[in-house]
């Protein structure tokens, strides 16, 4: 069975996109899709960037040990909320510090938001920085308008049938780039 990483990018007081990485988390392990590991950036307390893991002296064993998780999963779910249009810098940081772990790695895009569009100014930016890291960009994507009146604080939907839906969509466009690199 592949393993999944998800990528819960918000570290701030009080974030709902986590509520979004745990949904995803649910959802996979009922369809049985795929092992998940849950990566939640608020347990790490990465410094600010200041060089790729492969060139620091002595990185910290909480930098490795996200290393190793990154790079052993079979794909990678990013959740992130949009922030004045960008992501966070959490996400960019635990994006930037890695290298070779991302190449051609199968990265699906969950974004959130607290308005109407869900997140979706996010996609360009992030797309972007991912393709240059020579990441493998799954197409679907998964944008959460209103977060905190969609899901509860432990990642449950207030419309189960409709967000289900949607995420089958999205995970199984992933499982798909997953599922045909084992092959």
């Amino acid at each position: 069975m592949p393993t999944i990483a998800i990528l819960s990018a918000s570290v701030r007081t009080g974030r709902a996109s986590h509520r979004v990485a745990l949904y995803l988390q649910k959802r996979m392990e009922e369809r049985q899709l795929a092992s998940v590991d849950l990566i939640d950036l608020k347990e790490y307390q990465f410094p600010v960037f200041e060089e790729r893991l492969r060139f620091l002296p002595e990185p910290s064993a909480a930098l490795l040990e996200y290393a190793s998780r990154i790079k052993s999963a079979d794909g990678v779910i990013i959740v992130t909320p949009e922030y004045n249009g960008g992501y966070p810098a959490a996400l960019k940081n635990a994006i930037d510090v890695l290298y070779e772990e991302w190449h051609r790695k199968p990265v699906a895009i969950a974004t959130v938001s607290d308005g109407v569009f869900g997140g979706t100014q996010v996609i360009t930016s992030l797309s972007f920085t991912m393709f240059k890291i020579r990441a493998l960009l799954v197409p679907a994507m998964f944008p959460t308008p209103k977060v905190k009146d969609s899901y509860d604080e432990a990642g449950n939907p207030t419309d189960k049938a409709a967000v289900d839906k949607r995420a089958d969509g999205f995970l199984d466009e992933l499982m798909l780039v997953v599922l045909s690199r084992k092959s």
